[in-house]
């Protein structure tokens, strides 16, 4: 894996997280609150962070599928998760998973042109 390739998988983890986390909370504290409280002023910020962040992770996203080559398939699926409550949180799960396959397989590669 190159150096572009996994910086932009290292970008679309870190946007992972906090747009897998900002969707519950606009949902538990924008949307519940103010239908149970007078609490309606979360809803507007909130709701434009979550905006932004999904919009961040769609661009890293298309960004990750133009470097590392990624089958339609895949780019669905993590797309998807991006629209489930907690799916980020799956999807850096696999990219975690992904990044330790690639060092390790560096690290492989490395070795091997050290013995040669």
């Amino acid at each position: 894996m190159d150096i572009k390739t996994a910086s932009a998988l290292h970008r679309l983890r870190l946007i992972s997280v906090p747009e897998a986390l900002s969707f519950p909370a606009l949902l538990i504290f924008g949307s519940v609150l103010s239908r149970i409280s007078d609490i309606d002023y979360l809803m507007m910020p909130l709701g434009i962070l979550h905006g932004i962040l999904f919009l961040i992770y769609a661009v890293f996203l298309l960004d990750v599928w133009n470097t590392a080559k990624w089958p339609v398939k895949r780019v669905a699926l993590f797309f998807l998760l991006a629209l489930l409550p907690f799916g980020g949180l799956y999807g850096d799960k696999l990219l975690k998973r992904e990044e330790a396959d690639s060092v390790m397989a560096a690290r492989a590669r490395r070795e091997a042109a050290n013995a040669a």
